[in-house]
């Protein structure tokens, strides 16, 4: 059995890992801490979240440093702030036998001046996030011209994030023979570019397969209507009562939502997203790592910094954008050798994509069920046994005893049993007696639903609009969306090409859809929809009735060529401002990274 001892780890750090309470060195740390401390060496280590990569940087890292030189050495880069601040902690509680060392972390949303003070006063390693290092080094704040030692955490996700100009610019900044760690959960072509492109030869560490889901992670999806969603997502917690779990929605609007519902339904609920003032977001980690929330709602950018243990399930109730990110989301749970499970809600119309993220995590989807009512009050009622059977006594309330006997003293022990477990059987009881069944029946569609069975009773349209206009498939849907006000499963089969692109209505929409978009703009160019032959696949366009014709007045999506920009923070266009006798639903401009979930901010999938 390996051993930390046998890694070659000097005495303060084995202390330390002793404080801490490891047992044995994981897969990743095992292959990567001997290798960084016996060579001066440039890598690429793949493994999924959970597997303790911060370890296995972080301890070669703060060995090899020179603890009595003031001068900063090494710089760890990753996405988030929260991963940034978790990163940070986690070195200091390595290194604290080592005396004078110090770690800043460096991040937006906290004082550009506080933290310029402490790099000042010497921290031989900054822990930063892409954006906010760049600023600092502009300004002149941070000299990492004599650094030894770059980790890239999270490759991946800075990348997808939109970090990657940003990082080429820091890099600029570094010296050309320092080691350069990159550890990535997968391997897309945008890593394997910045390896080939900033790194020496470097060495590659593979955990398992590439862009593989966590083998400690079982995979479920559940098809149920579009409308019950959220009614599924509740009957999935309450057929979990000891569930800890995050909550994957699409975009923030959603996570707010949702999480609103669910705190108003009576569950330790919680949302976490962009739109949360640091402090905020502080408060909701505090009371999630406490379990005072159970149910956590969250953006894929927001918790891209979670590093919680003993979270039991993984709960998706949308699908990304990005097919990649499911595994991401599903590494937030079975960590550190314990067992998890990532659920998926799904409508008909979405089965698709369970078979492209199985082929993707090399790993099958078991089908299930949403459980009955029935079938959630059972699983409560001996849930509620069972904690009973486990609570130790309190002796408390023994003085107390005779006059609750009193009380009870008419009933015998089978009634007093059936009266107290009726307290909760009853609310779940009374709640789920009349509810319905919520799947939907594999080929089958339940009334509001949608999918691919709507092609033969659907219109296919042509749109001048595609990847050059800055739309990936799921942008191009949700304008479509907003400009008719047709629902999330009543636009399908939405494919984007360079400068057009097409989309699926049931046929009984099609009138609304050309009257809708009469007049409408986007970039100052009007928008163009005609009916195609093509019921759903890429390829020929056949023009057809039903064109909108360019008008000097109408609506307007997108940003204007000055860059100028007229959202709400939910990500919606608003309504009303008027510019040239022109409504204004203009797009929102960001700076990279800040907003990946607004829509109009990628354009990497091309059909869905």
């Amino acid at each position: 059995m390996t051993t930390f001892q046998s890694l070659g780890l000097g005495d303060v750090f084995l202390q330390a890992i002793a404080d801490l309470g490891f047992q044995q060195p994981s897969e990743v740390q095992q292959k990567t801490i001997p290798l960084l401390l016996q060579q001066e060496t440039d890598i690429v280590s793949l493994a999924q979240t959970g597997t303790g990569k911060t370890a296995a940087f972080g301890f070669p890292m703060l060995q090899k440093i020179n603890i009595e030189s003031r001068t900063t050495q090494g710089l760890i880069l990753s996405p988030t702030r929260e991963l940034c601040l978790q990163i940070t902690q986690e070195l200091k509680l390595y290194g604290k036998y080592l005396k004078g060392l110090n770690v800043v972390a460096i991040y937006g949303g906290a004082s550009i001046t506080d933290q310029a003070r402490q790099i000042k006063n010497g921290a031989q390693i900054i822990v930063a996030t892409p954006g906010r290092m760049k600023d600092m080094i502009g300004r002149g704040m941070i000299d990492i011209s004599k650094i030894e030692y770059c980790v890239l955490d999270e490759a991946d996700e800075m990348l997808n994030m939109g970090f990657y100009e940003d990082i080429t610019e820091i890099l600029s900044y570094s010296p050309q023979d320092k080691n350069t760690w990159l550890f990535s959960a997968t391997m897309p072509k945008e890593v394997a570019t910045i390896a080939r492109e900033f790194m020496h030869q470097p060495q590659e560490i593979t955990v398992g397969a590439k862009n593989v889901g966590a083998s400690s992670v079982t995979h479920e999806y559940y098809t149920v209507a579009a409308r019950d969603r959220y009614q599924a997502l509740k009957r999935l917690a309450d057929a979990h009562p000891d569930i800890f779990s995050v909550v994957f929605c699409r975009t923030k609007r959603d996570t707010q939502k949702v999480a609103e519902m669910l705190i108003e339904d009576g569950y330790n609920a919680a949302a976490l997203h962009g739109d949360l003032s640091q402090n905020q977001r502080d408060l909701v980690m505090k009371s999630f790592r406490s379990r005072q929330i159970q149910m956590l709602v969250a953006t894929d950018v927001a918790a891209r910094g979670i590093d919680v243990d003993d979270i039991t399930h993984v709960i998706n109730y949308q699908l990304p954008d990005e097919i990649e990110t499911y595994t991401h989301r599903s590494g937030r749970t079975g960590r550190a050798g314990k067992t998890g499970v990532s659920m998926v809600i799904i409508s008909k119309s979405e089965a698709r994509k369970i078979k492209a993220i199985e082929k993707i995590i090399q790993k099958s989807f078991v089908p299930k069920e949403i459980p009955s009512g029935i079938e959630i009050c059972e699983k409560q009622l001996f849930h509620l046994a069972s904690n009973i059977a486990q609570t130790e006594i309190n002796h408390e309330i023994d003085p107390y005893l005779p006059a609750i006997g009193e009380v009870l003293k008419d009933f015998d022990k089978d009634e007093l049993i059936k009266k107290f477990f009726s307290v909760e059987f009853s609310r779940f009881f009374n709640y789920y007696k009349k509810s319905k069944d919520l799947n939907v029946p594999h080929g089958t569609v339940q009334e509001g639903s949608s999918g691919s069975e709507k092609s033969e009773n659907s219109v296919r349209y042509f749109i001048n609009l595609g990847r050059k206009d800055g739309l990936a498939w799921m942008d191009l849907k949700d304008l479509v969306r907003e400009v008719t006000g047709l629902g999330k499963d009543e636009v399908f089969h939405v494919d984007t090409m360079d400068t057009f692109s097409f989309f699926n209505t049931d046929a009984a929409h099609e009138k609304r859809v050309n009257e809708t978009f009469q007049g409408v703009f986007f970039h100052d160019r009007a928008i163009e929809i005609e009916r195609s032959d093509d019921r759903g696949s890429r390829g020929k366009f056949k023009g057809g009735k039903g064109s909108v014709k360019k008008s000097k007045k109408g609506k307007s999506f997108g940003g204007d060529r000055r860059g100028n920009s007229d959202f709400e923070s939910s990500g919606r266009p608003k309504r009303g401002k008027k510019q040239e006798s022109t409504t204004s639903f203009k797009g929102k401009s960001r700076r990279r990274g800040e907003r990946p979930d607004v829509p109009g901010t990628r354009g990497k999938r091309r059909r869905r």
